[in-house]
């Protein structure tokens, strides 16, 4: 069943489809998603001058010319492409509940702070609720693969040698499921009529019941622009924008003359491989002392997979017609398939395991990158020069 911003119906035993607008002209604003494994929202602020004007809504011309072009949609992102999200009954009903009618007055709930709800209706924006999106994902099995045999008897070629590789199956299940549980918190805040979604936070958790799943969860309140055009405040796909900005920071933001357009994330996971001589001309050759010297293969796997991430990011941005990202980090997790202990015992146990270069270890560098980019709202915006506040209450 579809449903439209007027229209939340409540069915009995199955999941309803959430609503998913058709992109609008070209000509509309733009925004996008995103956040990472136990994402902590950023600091908040203090705010800027308390008697600015509230923004106006924002100006398509102000976007680059970029912006306006046709593009496919896997230059798009996931979340703000057009299609349905099922929804279980329960979060139409709430939703339902939460816009009032039929002689029963609205209520709105936020994770905001009172500043932060406070500062977010002085900014313009009435809150609507919280809202929530989750996908429970099972990663796939990752293949690797060596490049060939080495010369044996000659150098370290005794086996096959394994290349540096992003591994591609696990990078895309981990944007996907962060993608789709973004993609239902968006329906539910288009189901409340909202322009947009702040201080956004993106979990994950793991079961012991469930190897291999994990479930990212999408959070949020969603926000109304109380004056001017409906709809304006929301992407150049029609979504609502997306923010993990605090409400003070989201203030500050629309005061200067820029708006949210979205959160925009990239991920990459990716391996290298040591091989027991490696390992041993490292940490001494018997696996004992050794000299201060940086392990060039671990570097290059983390450095490879940071600007992986933060390209696809500044790709994500680029789609949306951002001017450019702010708050931006990264989070990353490391891991050996054998510790140092681990390892140095297969390799001196030749007889049972072969020489040194037949022995393997991984190194699995996962990092995701997010950020809010922005726009601003009109070509001619200048931004206010910062005043200095000093408290009178001691």
């Amino acid at each position: 069943m579809r449903i439209d911003d007027n229209d939340i119906p409540v069915s009995a035993g199955k999941a309803s489809v959430m609503p998913q607008q058709n992109p609008p002209s070209n000509n509309s604003p733009g925004n996008s998603p995103g956040n990472s494994p136990g994402a902590r929202r950023v600091p908040k602020r203090r705010a800027a001058d308390s008697n600015a004007q509230p923004p106006t809504a924002p100006d398509p011309s102000a976007m680059p010319s970029g912006a306006q072009e046709q593009q496919t949609s896997s230059d798009i992102p996931l979340d703000q492409q057009n299609i349905a999200v099922e929804a279980p009954p329960d979060a139409s009903k709430r939703i339902q509940e939460m816009r009032g009618g039929e002689g029963r007055a609205s209520l709105f709930s936020s994770d905001l702070s009172v500043s932060e709800f406070l500062l977010a209706r002085e900014a313009g924006f009435v809150p609507l609720g919280v809202v929530v999106g989750s996908s429970v994902y099972h990663i796939g099995w990752q293949p690797t693969y060596a490049s060939g045999y080495g010369s044996y008897g000659y150098g370290f070629g005794y086996g096959y040698t394994y290349d540096d590789q992003e591994l591609s199956m696990l990078t895309e299940a981990k944007l996907r499921a962060r993608e789709l549980a973004m993609s239902r918190m968006e329906a539910e805040a288009a189901a409340l009529g909202a322009d947009g979604i702040i201080g956004v936070r993106l979990d994950v958790g793991e079961y012991d019941w469930g190897p291999g799943l994990e479930e990212f969860i999408a959070v949020g309140t969603a926000v109304r622009a109380a004056s001017g055009t409906p709809g304006a405040f929301r992407t150049r796909f029609g979504k609502p924008f997306t923010s993990d900005l605090s409400g003070q920071d989201f203030r500050t933001l629309l005061h200067a003359g820029y708006r949210p357009l979205a959160l925009t994330m990239g991920v990459c996971v990716f391996a290298t491989y040591q091989n027991g001589i490696a390992f041993q001309q490292i940490s001494g050759w018997w696996g004992w002392g050794g000299v201060n010297q940086e392990v060039g293969q671990f570097t290059q796997a983390i450095y490879s997979a940071r600007e992986l991430a933060m390209g696809r990011m500044q790709t994500e941005a680029a789609s949306l017609g951002a001017e450019g990202i702010v708050g931006v980090r990264y989070e990353m997790s490391t891991r050996l398939s054998l510790s140092d202990e681990e390892f140095r015992e297969r390799i001196n146990d030749q007889g049972h395991n072969g020489p040194p270069a037949n022995q393997w270890r991984s190194f699995v560098a996962d990092i995701f990158a997010v950020g809010t980019s922005i726009a601003p709202l009109d070509a001619e915006h200048e931004i206010p020069k910062a005043s200095l506040v000093l408290p009178l209450d001691g």
